[in-house]
C-alpha cells in the first residue's frame, strides 16, 4: 500500500511534468528562474548556502518555500510551511504550541533566521511567525562548515522581510475555526526627503485564537520595524527589531498509550482532546527581543564584503500538569499501578512541573566574497568568521505523580470524565524549587569554502575550524574540531545536472565517561548523490537524491553494557528523495516523496520517525474570464512510525490529510479561504516507549483578507 501510494503521488507529478513540457515554448533564461525560485523567491547571501550560486549548480539538497507558497497552502506557523518539503517531518509531536519541531533525514534541526542560530535550549523563547517572513529554507545534511557545530539532518533557515525601494503595503484581518482573529500590517517604501537612502518597513501582528483543545488558548503580539541605509550603490547596512509576546498553554498532553494507540479493557478510546492540566495552574506565556544586523559593501564586481550580527533575548514562565511517566510501556492508570480497586480505570496520578527558562544570545558572521580565475579555473570563493555566545538559564521545581503513589489522591485526574480545580500549593513548589547555574556555550569558527567553475564542472571544497567552550555553571570543557565538505556537479545543455557530494558535522557532548576521560564531540558525515534537473522552456526544478549518514561517538549501545568507553555507538541513516516544483502556465506543481532507513545504536528504528512520506500540491490561477480566481489542492501522506527499546515497542498508523484553497484577487483585494487536513481525520503523529502519544493537527478553516497597497 506504501509504494502504491509513492507510486500513485510520483506518477501524478510526473504526467503533470510532461504536459507542462509539451505545452511551453522554449526559454533560454533559465538563469534567471533559478534566481527567483519559481516567481518570487531568492537565492541570497544571508540564505541557508551564505552565497548566490543557483540551487541547480549546488552539489546539496536545498529546498526553499516562499511566502506566497506556504500562504497558498494555508500555513499558519513555522512547521507547518515544511509540511510539503522532502525529506522533513514537519509535525512530528503531533499539535504543538510550544514551538516548532521539524525533522529532516530523521533527525531534529537547528533553526536559523538570516543565516544566524535563533533559538538555543528548550522552551525558552516565542515561535517563529510565517508573517514576518519571505522564505523558509532547508538545507539537508551536514553542515558544519558553514554553521559550525549543529545537527547531521541539516538547518532550517528562515529569510525576515527587510525594507524595499517601492512603497507597498498591505492590511490582513483573519478569522477563522476554534474562535480565530487575527489583524495584521505590512508596510515598507522609502523615507520620505532622503532620496533613496534610507528605506523603512514596520510588520505588526495581533492574535486572538482558540486551539482544538478547549482550555488552550493563545494571545499573540508582535512588532518587527526594520531600516536599511543605502549610502552608495555599493553599501547597504539594515537593522531589523522584533518584539514578540505570547501568552498561551501547553498544547501536549502527554496522554497514554492506552486509549489513544492501543483500546482500553472496554475496547473504547479516549478523547484526543482530552485536557490532563489545570487551567487555573497551566500556563506557557513567552517573549522575546531581538535585533539583527545585516550589511553588504562591494569593493569592486570581484570583492564584497558580508555581516550578520544578532542580539536575541527571550525567556518563558512555563507550569504544566500531565500524566506521569512511570517508566516503559507502563501503565499509568492507579488501579494497574497500586493494585487497589478505588479508581476508574482511566484515571492517572499527575506530574506538577514548573520552569522560569531564559536565553540570551550575541552572534556575528563575517565574511569576503570573491570572484577570480586562476588559468581556466573560475573561483567563487568564501571565507568568513563566526562567533556566538549563548547563556541558557532553566530553573524549575517539580512533584512528580502529585503524590499519588506515596497515597495522597488529591491530584489525580479521571482522563475519560475530568474534573479540575485541583493542584498542589506553591509552597510545595518552593520546598523543591531547584535554582539552576547559567550555562554557557562559546563558539569561535573559521571557515573557507570555494565554488570552482571548469566549463560545465561544478567542484565545491569547503573547510572550517571550530573551538566551542561550555561552562554549566561546575565544570568548563573545550572541545575543537575540524570539518570539510566537497562537492562535484556536471551541468550538461539539456538541464540535467548529477552531482555527488560529502560533508561533515559535529555536535560537543558535555561530561566525561568512566575512566573520567572527557567525552568526545558526535560527529557525522554523509555521501550524498543525486541529480537536479531544470527542464528546457519551463520554469522548475526537480531534484533527486540519495544519502548515506553516518554518525558516531554516541553513547554505547545496550549489547556493550559496562563498557568503560563510552562511545562507541554509531548510528546509521539512508534515504532518497525527491522533489519536483513547476509552474505550468496556469498551474504551480510541486510533489515530493521521500524514504529513510534510519537505525539508532542499538539497531531499533528511530523512534517516532516515519519511514516513508509523499506530498502532492498544485495552485490553479487562470487567465482570461477567471482572472484573478484561485484555488489549490493537496494531499500529504506521511507512514507508519515505530517506537522500539527492545522491551516495549509501538507502531503507530500511517495517515493521509487533504488541504483545499480557494480564493478570489481583485484590484487591491486579496481573499482566500483554506482547510487543512479538510476530512478531519483524528490520527496520532507518534507515541514513544515511555508510555505516551502525540494526537495530530483537526481540521482548521481560515478566511484571509487583505488589502494590498
Amino acid at each position: 500500500m506504501i509504494l502504491v501510494r509513492l507510486a500513485t503521488l510520483l506518477s501524478l507529478s510526473v504526467s503533470s511534468m510532461a504536459l507542462g513540457v509539451a505545452a511551453q515554448e522554449e526559454n533560454s533564461d533559465r538563469e534567471d528562474r533559478q534566481e527567483t525560485i519559481i516567481v518570487k523567491g531568492s537565492i541570497t547571501p544571508f540564505g541557508a548556502t551564505k552565497s548566490e550560486t543557483p540551487i541547480v549548480e549546488t552539489a546539496r539538497s536545498l529546498s526553499v518555500e516562499t511566502s506566497d507558497m506556504f500562504i497558498d497552502k494555508g500555513a499558519l506557523n513555522l512547521a507547518q510551511t515544511l509540511t510539503y518539503v522532502a525529506g522533513v517531518t514537519a509535525e512530528p509531536y503531533g499539535f504543538a504550541t510550544r514551538g516548532d519541531f521539524p525533522f529532516s533525514r530523521g533527525l531534529s534541526i537547528p533553526r536559523y533566521r538570516d543565516s544566524i542560530q535563533e533559538l538555543f535550549g528548550s522552551y525558552n523563547s516565542t515561535r517563529a511567525d510565517p508573517y514576518t517572513i519571505e522564505q523558509v529554507e532547508v538545507l539537508r545534511g551536514p553542515a558544519s562548515v558553514l554553521y559550525g557545530q549543529g545537527s547531521p539532518g541539516g538547518i532550517v533557515n528562515y529569510v525576515s522581510k527587510t525594507p524595499q525601494e517601492e512603497f507597498a503595503g498591505e492590511l490582513q484581518a483573519e478569522v477563522g475555526n476554534y474562535d480565530r482573529y487575527q489583524v495584521a500590517g505590512d508596510v515598507t517604501g522609502e523615507v520620505a526627503g532622503s532620496n533613496g537612502k534610507l528605506l523603512y518597513r514596520l510588520v505588526g501582528l495581533y492574535r486572538d485564537t482558540g486551539t482544538q483543545i478547549d482550555q488552550v488558548d493563545e494571545e499573540t503580539s508582535i512588532f518587527m520595524p526594520s531600516l536599511s541605509w543605502v549610502p552608495t550603490d555599493d553599501t547597504k547596512l539594515t537593522v531589523i527589531g522584533l518584539l514578540q509576546d505570547t501568552e498561551s498553554d501547553t498544547a501536549a498532553q502527554f496522554i497514554p498509550v492506552e486509549g489513544t494507540l492501543n483500546p482500553l479493557d472496554d475496547g473504547s478510546y479516549l478523547d484526543y482532546e482530552v485536557y490532563a492540566g489545570e487551567p487555573d495552574f497551566n500556563r506557557y506565556n513567552t517573549n522575546s527581543e531581538q535585533i539583527t544586523l545585516l550589511g553588504e559593501h562591494a569593493f569592486n564586481d570581484n570583492l564584497m564584503l558580508e555581516a550578520t550580527a544578532l542580539w536575541r533575548s527571550g525567556e518563558a514562565d512555563y507550569h504544566q500538569a500531565w500524566p506521569s511517566f512511570l517508566g516503559a510501556g507502563n501503565s499509568r492508570y492507579l488501579n494497574d499501578i497500586l493494585g487497589i480497586d478505588q479508581f476508574t480505570d482511566t484515571t492517572v496520578a499527575r506530574t506538577f512541573y514548573q520552569a522560569d527558562n531564559t536565553f540570551d544570545q550575541l552572534a556575528g558572521d563575517v565574511r569576503l566574497r570573491g570572484s577570480f580565475t586562476t588559468g581556466s579555473l573560475e573561483h567563487d570563493l568564501l571565507a568568513g568568521i563566526q562567533y556566538q555566545d549563548v547563556e541558557t538559564d532553566s530553573n524549575r521545581a517539580s512533584i512528580y505523580g502529585g503524590g499519588a503513589l506515596q497515597g495522597d489522591f488529591r491530584y489525580v485526574l479521571d482522563l475519560k470524565n475530568p474534573v479540575y480545580g485541583n493542584f498542589p500549593e506553591q509552597a510545595a513548589f518552593d520546598a523543591v524549587y531547584n535554582d539552576a547555574p547559567v550555562q554557557t556555550v562559546e563558539d569561535m569558527g573559521l571557515y573557507i569554502s570555494d565554488q570552482i567553475s571548469l566549463g560545465k564542472w561544478r567542484f565545491t571544497a569547503g573547510i572550517r575550524a571550530d573551538r566551542v567552550e561550555n561552562d554549566d555553571g561546575t565544570t568548563v570543557q573545550e572541545d575543537d574540531a575540524i570539518s570539510t565538505s566537497l562537492g562535484a556537479l556536471y551541468r550538461f545543455d539539456n538541464g540535467l545536472a548529477p552531482y555527488v557530494s560529502y560533508s561533515e558535522s559535529f555536535e560537543t557532548v558535555v561530561g566525561t565517561d568512566a575512566n573520567n576521560n572527557q567525552l568526545e564531540p558526535r560527529e557525522a558525515r554523509q555521501y550524498e548523490a543525486g541529480f537536479k534537473y531544470e527542464p528546457q522552456g519551463i520554469p522548475g526544478l526537480i531534484t533527486v537524491a540519495y544519502y548515506d549518514i553516518e554518525i558516531s561517538n554516541l553513547p554505547n549501545p545496550s549489547s556493550l553494557p559496562g563498557n568503560a568507553a563510552q562511545q562507541q555507538g554509531i548510528s546509521t541513516l539512508k534515504g532518497f528523495e525527491v522533489e519536483g516544483r513547476l509552474q505550468l502556465d496556469e498551474f504551480y506543481v510541486q510533489a515530493s516523496a521521500s524514504t529513510i532507513d534510519a537505525e539508532d545504536p542499538n539497531g531499533f528504528q528511530l523512534s517516532a520517525n516515519p519511514e516513508n512520506q509523499a506530498s502532492f500540491w498544485t495552485t490553479w490561477r487562470p487567465d482570461g474570464a477567471l482572472e484573478g480566481f484561485k484555488a489549490g489542492a493537496g494531499i500529504r501522506y506521511v507512514g507508519e512510525s515505530v517506537s522500539d527499546n527492545g522491551t516495549v515497542r509501538y507502531v503507530t498508523p500511517d495517515y493521509t490529510l487533504g488541504d483545499l484553497m480557494i480564493g478570489y484577487e481583485w484590484e487591491h483585494w486579496d481573499l482566500s479561504i483554506n482547510a487543512r487536513n479538510v476530512t478531519d481525520e483524528e490520527y496520532l503523529t507518534g507515541c514513544l516507549t515511555r508510555g505516551d502519544c502525540f494526537p495530530g493537527l483537526r481540521r482548521t478553516v481560515v478566511a484571509n483578507l487583505r488589502y494590498k497597497f
